[in-house]
């Protein structure tokens, strides 16, 4: 996928308060250009929260050349979410007044605020409709807020392993992630981008235990020699996971991101959830994951039920939430049809 960077020259401002000016959204699209009366179908992938807008890095399985989210086919466009160190803006973007990255100066982010700005690059690419929208995870939230944001602007949608509203379990894990940052001295320090960095490998770690499941842990972190006298294979594992994030995310960004995770609910301000949900116009599929910690299986089928004409799967993984980005041929199987018929 080709990267972009996209500017808004006007003042953004936020849900929670306060505003910035010269809003920046990198993104990545098909090769080819969208043009003005493109015939091409337009696929919108909204990613999870530590990745990039690239989703053939992420999800190479399925995107790119001739595969089922085909960049010769379809205009596929993928946007870097609000507050994400990636080139979109962010507590870690240079402030233009200080010259110094805006730190804590940043105002909060909600997921309306990240799809509100998706929505002006939109605008600016003339994509009138939406053909296909698919999000995981907080993705999720994007795609479902979109949705109802705007029911006439998409035509299909999948929301995987998501949910409507942040339950207190998933808030709990978020909090205890924050807390790992915040009793890091250098994180609050703000000399650095690397600030906190020791806190982040942390606070991945707590992630790292809500995204998998107990069954995967068992079977792949079992101590190979059975006269261990210390466990520890599973602790090397966790270690070299918090190390592979912090050397490529920052811990200002992940605070942020953190924080946006528990804005989320499509029933503010809208007369609740399954009145918000009632909205939603698009052709709607939902998939669960039946090991998945954080969005269970009962939730999205309730949340498919108050979907109208909404179509619910579950997948089968041993790998608990990140299955969204490990079960291909399941994930296929089921969106083919879809596309097929866009």
């Amino acid at each position: 996928m080709t990267p972009h960077l996209f500017n808004y020259k006007g003042t953004f401002d936020f849900e929670a308060g306060g505003s910035i000016k010269d809003l920046h959204i990198a993104y990545h699209t098909s090769p080819r250009p969208y043009e003005a009366g493109d015939k091409r179908k337009v696929i919108w992938i909204c990613h999870a929260l530590t990745a990039n807008s690239d989703a053939e890095d992420w999800w190479p399985q399925l995107t790119g050349p001739g595969k089922l989210f085909d960049t010769e086919k379809y205009f596929v466009i993928c946007a870097n979410i609000l507050g994400s160190c990636y080139g979109s803006s962010g507590p870690s973007s240079i402030n233009p007044d200080t010259g110094k990255p805006y730190y804590f100066n940043f105002p909060k982010i909600t997921v309306r605020d990240i799809t509100k700005a998706i929505d002006l690059l939109r605008i600016s690419l003339g994509i009138k409709k939406i053909d296909f929208i698919v999000g995981a995870s907080i993705g999720g939230f994007m795609a479902l807020e979109w949705s109802i944001m705007n029911p006439e602007l998409i035509k299909k949608a999948v929301y995987f392993a998501t949910g409507a509203r942040v339950t207190p379990w998933l808030t709990a894990f978020e909090e205890s992630q924050r807390m790992a940052l915040e009793a890091d001295p250098s994180f609050r320090e703000c000399k650095s981008l690397d600030g906190g960095k020791e806190a982040l490998k942390c606070a991945r770690t707590i992630a790292l235990l809500s995204y998998r499941c107990e069954k995967i842990y068992n079977e792949t972190q079992k101590e190979e020699n059975g006269d261990t006298l210390f466990a520890d294979r599973a602790c090397s594992y966790h270690r070299y996971q918090g190390k592979k994030l912090a050397d490529r995310f920052d811990a200002y960004s992940y605070y942020y991101l953190s924080y946006s995770i528990d804005s989320n609910n499509v029933g503010r301000n809208r007369g609740g959830v399954d009145n918000a949900l009632g909205k939603i116009q698009a052709d709607s599929t939902l998939i669960s994951i039946d090991s998945d910690l954080l969005f269970t299986p009962e939730e999205i089928e309730d949340m498919a039920e108050k979907i109208h004409g909404s179509k619910y799967h579950e997948i089968h993984s041993r790998y608990g939430h990140d299955g969204f980005l490990l079960e291909n041929s399941q994930i296929g199987t089921i969106l083919k049809p879809v596309i097929d018929n866009l």
